[in-house]
This record gives C-alpha cells, sequence and structure tokens, in this order.
C-alpha cells in the first residue's frame, strides 16, 4: 500500500471513529435541541440551542433515535425533580419534542386560580420580579418570581389576567406521570390543556445548559450575521431548575 492510500484509510478510520462517538453521545450522554417557541420565555428564547441530559432520568424506548419498542418503561430511572426544564415526547403524538417546566409530581393534586398554580390546596409563592421587554421591541410584560416548594425559583411571564389558563380545574396527576406548565404561562400549551399528563417513559431529559443562541429567524451558520444577532450573554447559561 503506498503512502497515499495509507494516509486515506487512517483519515477514513478517523472520521468513523468520530461519527461513532458523536451517534454514543448523543444517544446516551447529551443530546442538542432548539427552541422553536415562545412558551418557556423569559428563561428559554427563540433561537436557543441547549443540550439535554440523556442519562439523568435512565433511559426509555424514547431516548434512542426512532423510539424503537425494545423494552417498556425505563431503565436505570431516576426521579426527575420540581422545577426541571424537561424535554418530553407529547404523549398524543411522540414524533413531536416538547420542553416545559415540571410544576406537578405523581399524587400531586394541582390548580390554576388567578394565574397562581396551587399544588396540594397551597399557593405556589408569586411576587412581582419587574418587568420583560421583547427582543422585537412590543410592550413590556409583567414579571413574577415564583418558588415551587423545593426552593426552586424561576421568572414566569402574566402577559393577561384573564387568560384560559389563569383558572383551571383541579388536575390530579397518575401515577407514573407528571403535570408540565410553560413559564410564559399566557402562551404555553402544555398540560392544562391538550398536552395533558405526561407519562414518566415520555421524558427524554432534563435541559443543562445552552451553549448557542441566536436571535430568532438567523440560522446558527449565517456566521456573518453574528456580530449583531449573537445572544454572547446567553452562551453557555446553565438552566435553572437542575438543583
Amino acid at each position: 500500500m503506498s503512502k497515499k492510500e495509507s494516509g486515506l484509510s487512517e483519515t477514513i478510520k478517523v472520521v468513523i471513529q468520530a461519527l461513532v462517538l458523536a451517534v454514543l453521545v448523543r444517544t446516551f450522554l447529551f443530546q442538542p435541541f432548539t427552541i422553536p417557541s415562545g412558551s418557556m420565555m423569559p428563561n428559554l428564547l427563540v433561537g436557543d440551542y441547549l443540550f439535554v441530559s440523556k442519562y439523568s432520568y435512565g433511559y426509555s424506548r424514547y431516548s434512542f433515535p426512532f423510539s424503537p419498542d425494545l423494552f417498556e418503561g425505563r431503565i436505570w430511572s431516576a426521579q426527575p425533580k420540581r422545577g426541571d426544564i424537561v424535554v418530553f415526547k407529547l404523549p398524543s403524538n411522540p414524533q413531536i419534542d416538547y420542553i416545559k417546566r415540571l410544576i406537578g409530581m405523581p399524587g400531586d393534586k394541582i390548580q390554576v386560580i388567578d394565574g397562581v398554580v396551587h399544588i396540594n390546596g397551597t399557593p405556589v409563592p408569586r411576587v412581582p420580579h419587574g418587568d420583560w421587554t421583547p427582543e422585537n421591541g412590543g410592550s413590556p410584560i409583567p414579571v413574577y418570581l415564583e418558588t415551587l416548594p423545593n426552593g426552586v425559583s424561576y421568572d414566569t411571564l402574566d402577559v393577561s389576567t384573564h387568560s384560559e389558563g389563569d383558572n383551571t380545574k383541579v388536575f390530579e396527576v397518575p401515577p407514573g406521570h407528571y403535570f408540565m406548565m410553560g413559564d410564559n404561562r399566557d402562551n404555553s400549551l402544555d398540560s392544562r390543556f391538550d398536552v395533558g399528563f405526561v407519562p414518566f417513559e415520555n421524558l427524554v431529559g432534563p435541559a443543562r445548559i445552552i451553549f448557542f443562541s441566536v436571535k430568532d429567524g438567523v440560522h446558527p451558520l449565517e456566521i456573518w450575521r453574528w456580530p449583531s444577532d449573537l445572544r454572547p450573554s446567553r452562551l453557555f447559561k446553565r438552566l435553572s431548575g437542575e438543583q
């Protein structure tokens, strides 16, 4: 074999090894995810790119590409924590990924009254925390700091005081399921609506860190737009709810 052929062979081996490593990392450790909507504002923005920890809750069929029907439930499972920002498969259509905050644990009774979340009859503390102005220059939106019973705190938006999700029935979370809500409370399709309760099996993992962020509508490979549209303050930002 000539030196040229030997060099080509080594290059091919390195490329294959790198691809196999990337597949293994994505399958078992960390999966990249991009934010498609504003339902988690102000904490997650359209154009944020983040890593989801695949191993934190153990593995289900939905942890793997194409969701092969290899087993039921989860293996090496660990319970998620209240307040985690979770990527999950939509129960009604597992082909679709959703990202919301975990509010209700199995057995909890969840109700929203006048915009305040109640867990097992106790209101979740919620205090004014300034205003948030959208990047598009819209009107400032009131922000409320919400603190869950386990001490996890985060900002929520209250666009309207009379939205459909501000007053709900009591939702009793079944065993093995979770109740999810978006931080942008008046603009989130979540467990208050058609999403319903999310089975443990459908959880992909918690969002851990934002590794890249550009303004809404900008493709990440449009490098020439980075000087004006990159969000440097969001790079490598650790996400709340992972305590």
